[in-house]
């Protein structure tokens, strides 16, 4: 990994107890890679499992993570991002307090401040938790 613990949130406008991202493993080419422990004391947690909402956060906030990864690479300021539209959501399974996650995000397309991802959540043991594709703008710094 490259960036992790409290490190984190020098990369993404969140902060605490909404950061939803544990690790960060970098960028290949249009690719980044990004880890999460589900805890109990998330405030997405509900009945020992991370709900919906929680890992549409870890996503929103993995791709984040990319941009601010970037732009720290490339000593520019951070921007905010919004998520600007979801297709394609799929919940397979909602993970356990303990478990965790694994998140890939790939850029389909950039154009101006919008990009266009694709992200995939996993399981420590390769079961698909979630898939989506997520349009995200990127506010002006």
């Amino acid at each position: 990994m490259i960036i992790y613990g409290e490190q984190i949130i020098d990369y993404i406008p969140q902060r605490h107890p909404i950061v939803m991202v544990d690790e960060f493993f970098g960028v290949v080419n249009a690719d980044s890679f990004s880890a999460l422990t589900v805890r109990e004391d998330c405030l997405f947690t509900e009945n020992g499992r991370l709900n919906e909402s929680g890992i549409l956060e870890h996503i929103a906030q993995s791709c984040a993570m990319r941009v601010g990864y970037i732009c720290k690479q490339e000593n520019r300021p951070i921007p905010i991002g919004y998520i600007g539209a979801v297709k394609k959501m799929k919940f397979l399974l909602l993970p356990a307090v303990g478990e965790k996650l694994f998140t890939s995000v790939k850029v389909l397309q950039e154009v101006f401040n919008i990009t266009l991802v694709s992200a995939e959540v996993q399981s420590a043991d390769e079961r698909l938790i979630a898939s989506c594709e997520m349009k995200i703008f990127l506010g002006e710094v």
